[in-house]
């Protein structure tokens, strides 16, 4: 995440940072940022990015990158938002989760409307091209206290 902000910043863009103060009070944060938010708890600085982001791309990564975006599949998929997903499949990083995807759909633990929130392009243009043209798949379910279209 530093080199990406780095290069970020490097070409004159803006970055917010969040990170629980557990992690800062260690110094692990990155002191170069344009904001940095610090909050209580993990879970706190996953709900602050939700809030803030217009859509999620996970790039190749570990545990905790899969975790982050699954979340907000999850989310996508039950309506709390109508936000993007996707993952930026660099030298074919992706291509074993792709295919886990598929076999869910396969075997009817998704349904191909839900996969289909999620985005895999290996060029970022064509990613960010995709959010600018996404539109979440009917909610899986509603109730009369809640409106068909999410925020």
């Amino acid at each position: 995440m530093g080199v990406l902000a780095d290069s970020v910043l490097a070409a004159g863009g803006s970055v917010t940072g969040i990170i629980p103060a557990a992690l800062f009070e260690r110094e692990i944060a990155h002191k170069g940022l344009t904001e940095l938010r610090v909050v209580s708890s993990m879970h706190e600085r996953k709900e602050l990015m939700a809030n803030l982001s217009d859509g999620f791309i996970a790039l190749p990564g570990g545990a905790g990158t899969l975790e982050e975006i699954f979340e907000q599949w999850t989310w996508a998929q039950l309506g709390i938002h109508a936000k993007p997903c996707g993952f930026l499949n660099v030298n074919e990083f992706f291509a074993p989760l792709i295919a886990m995807i598929e076999h869910m759909v396969a075997e009817g633990f998704v349904a191909p409307s839900l996969a289909s929130i999620l985005a895999f392009e290996t060029e970022p243009e064509r990613l960010l091209a995709h959010f600018l043209e996404y539109q979440p798949p009917k909610r899986k379910w509603t109730t009369p206290s809640r409106p068909e279209v999410c925020p």
